[in-house]
């Protein structure tokens, strides 16, 4: 018999979500949206469409979370609906990638935002040594890991929150924004660069389909997995559009345009050399969550296809606790490699690729799924369908045209590696075969 210990608590799960959402591109994108797109009104906009698309795919998710109440994410509803290929290629692609660039991203920021404090501070060091202890955490129990990840999300909300108000309410003066779109406004809408700046903000709400990894270790998952993701998503909407106000009130735009530490420049102009220095640390320190909730989540998926492919039947192993630790080692060892080996904005572009192709796929398997298994219980229906998943399905697509055009490098090296997933999963199917 289980008891609730041996589960996480939806609490945890939402918390999960957050932190997985608020990452390095809340506080990294506006600057380069702000080289092409001049018009505060415009960046909302931007904000408030990544927030209405992330919705969407939650929705989505939450009714094949539901229907499908097992750990592993893309690759558990991939495989069920496609073919195990399918899944494999996900789950490759979430492991090696989906997961672990972003974990790379967000420790390569706090150690950049800790630099902007402390210009001693060696980024790639601290980065690799932030990595490294939060792993070593998640090697202990469930428990250990939920009651870290609640504690410092919790931490992150807060500052995020005391950071708008404070800046708001200390800047001697407020930038003359218009926040009414003008005429010639609306012509940036639809363009190439609309289109890459929705990119870097489609990145910057990744992670809302977090709690599907850990479906089958939530307390009652078809009932609670559908109001985790919808509130874990609506609150990271909010928090967003409420930053990017503030962002846009507080400090000019010729100052933040090109620059990765908004937070900072903000920062310098609300509360001077001394608070932004505060904020800095600040920053820092609620990207911790980021890190946790990566390296809490992802494994999960490795754990899964171990489950499912002797071949890979190492990776499923848990300790006493529960935990897959092997799991958690590997995708620690992955997310170092990066840290190492790439740069900061091909770590988002990469990642951000392999990501909306994912969940592109998955969101569309809905409707296979219906079709496929009408009969199969569903606790939770995606409301108005189709409607959801067509906003998501078309905006998504949209967004991976521009990319094709505009990053085509990142895309091939994105489609390569999708490539090798195929063919690993070819070769150990072989070995599967050849061990009956």
């Amino acid at each position: 018999m289980t008891s609730s210990s041996d589960f996480f608590s939806s609490r945890t799960a939402i918390t999960l979500v957050v932190a997985n959402m608020i990452g390095t591109g809340v506080f990294t994108s506006l600057g380069f949206q702000l080289l092409d797109i001049q018009s505060a009104p415009i960046i909302l906009v931007l904000w408030f469409i990544g927030g209405v698309v992330a919705l969407c795919g939650a929705l989505c998710y939450a009714e094949l979370g539901a229907a499908l109440p097992r750990s592993g994410g893309e690759y558990n509803f991939l495989s069920r609906i496609y073919h195990p290929s399918a899944g494999f290629v996900s789950g490759w692609v979430s492991v090696t990638v989906g997961f672990s660039a972003p974990t790379a991203a967000a420790a390569i920021t706090a150690a950049t935002y800790c630099k902007s404090v402390f210009p001693e501070t060696p980024v790639m060091p601290m980065g690799l040594g932030l990595v490294a202890l939060i792993g070593a955490l998640h090697f202990g129990s469930r428990r250990g890991s939920a009651d870290f990840q609640q504690l410092f999300t919790s931490i992150k909300i807060l500052l995020i929150l005391v950071f708008i108000g404070a800046a708001w309410w200390q800047v001697g003066q407020l930038q003359s924004v218009v926040w009414v779109p003008r005429v010639e406004d609306f012509s940036l809408v639809g363009t190439g660069a609309f289109a890459v700046a929705l990119i870097y903000v489609n990145y910057a709400y990744t992670g809302w389909n977090a709690a599907t990894y850990l479906s089958g270790e939530v307390e009652n998952p078809t009932q609670a997995l559908p109001r985790i993701l919808v509130i874990g998503t609506a609150l990271v909407t909010v928090l967003y559009l409420l930053l990017h106000a503030m962002f846009l009130s507080v400090a000019p735009m010729s100052a933040m345009a090109g620059k990765a530490e908004i937070g900072f420049v903000v920062a310098g102009f609300a509360f001077g050399e001394t608070g932004a220095k505060v904020v800095g640390v600040m920053l820092s320190i609620l990207l911790i969550s980021t890190v946790s909730a990566m390296l809490l989540a992802g494994p999960r998926a490795l754990q899964v296809m171990g489950q499912d492919f002797r071949v890979f039947s190492w990776l499923a192993k848990e300790t006493k606790s529960g935990v897959p630790a092997i799991a958690v080692g590997l995708q620690v060892a992955i997310t170092l490699l990066l840290i190492i080996t790439s740069s900061f904005e091909s770590i988002i572009i990469f990642s951000g690729t392999i990501l909306a192709l994912n969940s592109l796929l998955t969101v569309l398997g809905l409707s296979v799924l219906r079709v496929r298994e009408p009969n199969l219980p569903r606790p939770f229906r995606l409301p108005w369908y189709p409607l959801p998943l067509v906003v998501y399905a078309v905006i998504v697509s949209w967004t991976l045209v521009y990319l094709v055009i505009e990053r085509p490098v990142e895309v091939l090296w994105a489609l390569g590696l999708i490539a090798l997933g195929l063919l690993v999963y070819v070769v150990s199917a072989k070995l599967e075969s050849s061990t009956e």
